[in-house]
């Protein structure tokens, strides 16, 4: 099924456009020019742009044609940069709601999705390929559309072969099928991983082969969480890949982790993938601020602790905690200057757990590489995705860079995932004199609270935090209130609609921090329980992340709670 829709535009040029007057929002290195080539195609993950400039998009999934036609071809007919064809196609059902990709390769599109990597072959002249559709890898595993990390980017050697990573489905190596993904607080990993026999690395497949599992390919590498980009660099012919590290440390090791290590840690790195690569997951995790791997605390870490960490291979660089390393690109086109074909582009989509301190990620930024090694700390390179200043929630941010590819005349395309927005990037100086001065002013962006390491005490917010809310609700609260808020009816009163939750919250801190025994009344019925006090254990910050996740669901809709509310209740029990 196709749906096409055009546009009209007078303009006619030979050369690359112009850039939109405010760059399409963006701010770029002197003498580099933005313009917005669509505005908003869907939820977009990855996208590859042709040898003729036609650009391919993968959504997530495309809601209005019932999770089909989830790849989208543009094409600019009028040569202003602008997107006039803009189709929707595919023939296959997206499953799960995990990153998928797009890739082109030797003449053909392939396509991921959660399960599967398809092919076809582009033709001449052709947007939409009328090619049939080749099933090159089929992911069997019965729990692929809810594992955790099921992404499946793609990169291919000059050998002939096709790489792609088979995510963990748990957060940490804990055992998944009696806590879950997350995970329990204090929780110890399984010694060893299971995990680690199909998932959590990169398998080597035949980049021409139909019908392929993944028994059929070869464990390249392990020890990697979850790769959501992966890219074959032209500078040293060897893979690197993204990785998204471990979250919650604060929530789930709160005795080990300060909110603050929560926030900025474990690190996310860039890795140099080698045939035997094993960078410790879940084992261990690289800390940038240490610059050494480091035992993870569900195997007996504590943040300084190396032990057979040691044993891990080591990261290229490694990005603040929660930054999301979606995409790698290595720059080889003829437009921008020489020194960025000398590294590596990553987009950071940006994250959602660092609460209490500012999410940050939110650019595109390039890592200068020396003999294969990076050199120095990383260049803000795009900026102006986020529209805010600070980041509290992640849906604050307008937008959340995404995907990277290089067009036929070396213009570079990023896109985006919260609407689907396309900005084509050029270069229009002088590249023999392109320099420090002119990265001077992208360096001054690094004081960006979604950007910076955050103050300890300074940058630290207040209001509660959904994400940490919804956990340590599961974790503390989801067994007796259940997980939709609405009670047992027998012994736990419902939370949904119920004024102890949306009514004074002076009283729901009070019942949260202290317990409640005897009975009670909710909305009229009475209740007569025991409800354990959670003060001994959990922070203020915590107990706000709980109320206000209870005060904004269920059908409830009452003002967030900051974590000086609940020290003031805190302290008047105290008192008592």
């Amino acid at each position: 099924m196709l749906l096409i829709i055009l546009f009209s535009s007078c303009a006619n040029s030979k050369n690359s456009p112009k850039g939109d007057p405010d760059n399409g929002g963006l701010y770029l290195p002197d003498n580099f020019e933005a313009l917005v080539v669509v505005d908003s195609i869907g939820k977009a993950r990855h996208l590859a742009v042709n040898d003729n400039g036609d650009i391919y998009v993968k959504l997530t999934f495309n809601r209005a044609m019932d999770r089909s036609g989830g790849t989208v071809g543009l094409r600019d007919l009028d040569n202003d940069g602008k997107a006039d064809s803009i189709v929707y196609f595919g023939d296959y059902k997206d499953v799960g709601s995990s990153a998928v990709g797009v890739t082109i390769h030797n003449g053909y599109l392939y396509t991921s999705t959660v399960n599967q990597v398809l092919r076809n072959k582009l033709k001449p002249g052709e947007l939409v390929p009328t090619s049939k559709t080749e099933v090159i890898l089929t992911d069997l595993d019965t729990n692929v559309a809810r594992n955790w990390h099921t992404t499946k980017p793609l990169a291919f050697d000059s050998k002939g072969y096709m790489y792609v990573p088979f995510g963990s489905p748990s957060d940490a190596g804990q055992d998944i099928s009696k806590y879950g993904p997350i995970g329990i607080p204090g929780g110890k990993g399984l010694d060893p991983s299971p995990e680690r026999v199909n998932h959590a690395g990169i398998w080597r497949f035949d980049a021409n082969k139909n019908n392929q599992t993944q028994k059929d390919g070869y464990k390249f590498a392990t020890g990697i969480r979850s790769v959501v980009g992966m890219a074959w660099s032209p500078l040293d012919d060897h893979l690197y890949a993204v990785m998204n590290g471990i979250d919650n440390f604060h929530t789930i090791y709160p005795d080990l982790y300060s909110a603050w290590q929560g926030a900025v840690l474990p690190s996310e790195p860039l890795l140099k993938v080698t045939e035997g690569s094993d960078f410790g997951w879940p084992y261990a995790y690289y800390d940038h601020l240490l610059k050494k791997n480091v035992l993870q605390p569900g195997y007996g870490g504590d943040g300084k602790i190396i032990g057979r960490a040691a044993e891990f291979d080591m990261p290229v660089i490694g990005f603040p905690g929660h930054w999301a390393p979606m995409d790698i690109l290595f720059y080889q086109g003829n437009q921008f200057p020489e020194r960025y074909k000398q590294g590596a582009f990553v987009a950071l989509h940006g994250s959602t757990d660092r609460s209490p301190y500012p999410q940050a990620g939110y650019i595109v930024c390039f890592v200068p590489f020396e003999n294969g090694k990076a050199k120095g700390e990383i260049e803000v390179f795009a900026d102006g995705f986020t529209g805010v200043d600070t980041v509290v929630n992640t849906s604050d941010a307008v937008y959340r860079p995404m995907g990277l590819s290089t067009g036929p005349d070396g213009s570079l395309y990023i896109s985006e995932s919260n609407k689907g927005k396309i900005w084509r990037i050029m270069y229009k100086g002088d590249k023999a004199n392109f320099g420090e001065a002119q990265l001077a002013k992208m360096e001054k962006r690094k004081s960006r609270s979604y950007i910076k390491e955050p103050d300890v005490i300074k940058d630290k917010l207040e209001s509660g935090d959904m994400l940490a809310g919804s956990i340590l609700f599961n974790t503390y609260c989801a067994n007796c209130h259940q997980k939709d808020g609405k009670g047992d009816n027998n012994r736990f009163p419902p939370l949904s609609g119920s004024d102890w939750v949306t009514g004074d919250k002076t009283r729901l801190l009070g019942a949260i921090l202290n317990g409640l025994q005897g009975e009670i009344k909710v909305n009229g019925q009475k209740w007569d329980g025991l409800m354990p006090a959670h003060a001994g254990f959990l922070d203020d910050h915590a107990i706000a992340s709980i109320a206000t996740y209870i005060r904004q669901n269920f059908g409830n809709k009452a003002s967030v709670i900051t974590s000086s509310d609940v020290n003031i209740v805190r302290n008047a029990g105290k008192k008592k």
